[in-house]
């Protein structure tokens, strides 16, 4: 059984591996892996329940025939020897064995199937969900709305908040390591969450362990998943589909709360987004503009066009330098509206106010001069 749970133990931390996900300095986290860590992550509903009851049934089973196997094996090899004057058998064919080595993996395919079909099944019934949310994958966050149920109209970015510091080693590794962000998605426990899924630039995929949920995020298609957490917490995940080169960049979190605490969380949600929604017809003046872009240059931007604007060669533009931004305003907006090959279209995800002041950095930022260096949320809204 010790080598069972090694070999669990290695799957495991291989499965994270790839992910993208940190093992050595995640040490106790709540709903993160956790060093040496054997076996799945503790679950917190009924589905990752009996995920894990059948990932248990399936090693024992798995196990069961290896021994049976193996046991026959050395038993025929050291009893039917040919040193103890045994003779090998000189049948052709036998229709007992046939009938045997046919009926009983089947009865062992059928044993294993149906438990995990039940529980497949159970993963696909997003019916009746308390709150609906949508969750967009895009290069490299997520943008959650929450579409219906207490908070719909809430809708923020979740940006990976560990610091570049840490990523570079100029500093030690926080105990959240590439696993925190800056906005967290919250629901209430006890409450069916159903999560509906996309990506506006390339595949991503949606995974909390300790939800028992895994679901990918496809460009042109919606596809949804759910889960319902019995006990309060913080639950950690990550994009687990190979994104593009900060994949493992890209952390999910949950925290799931009381019901008061929620209805509290929604009522705070709902007044920070009214004191943050700008009047599109305000005149800005260029500092203010450029002040609040750089601040949403850093949280949207500069993961693909990098903090010096040189960009990712052959991957990401050079912003520095790059006739789009020193050209005429009307197609620079257009490019950040509606984007370009790998540039996700942002009219979705940022106001009027955010678009015109990011614009407006990129335009007097690094080496940039443009002649038309202003760029005001009206100018936005008249290109939409």
């Amino acid at each position: 059984m010790k080598d069972a749970k090694r070999l669990q133990s290695l799957m495991l931390g291989a499965s994270l591996l790839m992910a993208g996900m940190p093992l050595a300095v995640l040490a106790d986290n709540t709903g993160g892996p956790t060093v040496r860590q054997l076996n799945l992550h503790p679950p917190v509903t009924k589905i990752a329940e009996e995920i894990y009851s059948l990932h248990n049934l399936m090693l024992i089973i798995c196990l069961v025939i290896f021994i049976a196997v193996f046991a026959v094996m050395f038993y025929s090899i050291i009893k039917h020897r040919k040193s103890l004057g045994h003779q090998a058998a000189k049948f052709h064919e036998s229709t007992s064995v046939e009938i045997a080595w046919t009926v009983v993996p089947f009865l062992i395919v059928i044993g294993m199937a149906l438990p995990a079909t039940k529980t497949v099944v159970a993963m696909k019934d997003t019916s009746n969900a308390d709150i609906t949310i949508k969750a967009t994958g895009m290069q490299w966050k997520w943008g959650y709305n929450y579409l219906a149920g207490e908070g719909e109209g809430i809708n923020f970015l979740s940006n990976l908040s560990t610091p570049r510091e840490q990523i570079n080693n100029a500093e030690a590794k926080g105990e959240h390591y590439l696993m925190e962000v800056d906005n967290p998605v919250v629901v209430p426990v006890n409450k069916k969450i159903r999560i509906v899924l996309t990506a506006n630039d390339v595949i991503h995929s949606w995974m909390i362990p300790s939800f028992g949920v895994k679901q990918d995020a496809i460009p042109g298609f919606v596809r949804d998943t759910w889960f319902k957490a019995e006990k309060i917490g913080t639950y950690r995940g990550q994009c687990v589909e190979l994104c593009g080169k900060d994949h493992a960049f890209m952390p999910i979190v949950v925290n799931v709360v009381s019901d008061e605490d929620y209805k509290t969380w929604v009522d705070g949600k709902k007044k920070e987004m009214a004191a943050n929604v700008d009047d599109p017809n305000k005149v800005w003046t260029i500092d203010e503009l450029v002040q609040r872009g750089e601040k949403v240059y850093s949280s949207n931007c500069i993961a693909c066009h990098q903090a010096n604007g040189k960009g990712v060669p052959g991957s990401f533009a050079a912003l520095d330098g790059s006739p789009i931004v020193l050209g005429p305003k009307k197609a620079n907006i257009d490019i950040v509206l509606h984007g370009k090959g790998a540039m996700p279209a942002w009219q979705s995800v940022l106001s009027e106010t955010e678009i015109a002041a990011v614009i407006t950095y990129t335009r007097n930022h690094w080496s940039n001069k443009a002649a038309e260096n202003i760029v005001q949320p009206a100018d936005v809204l008249a290109a939409k």
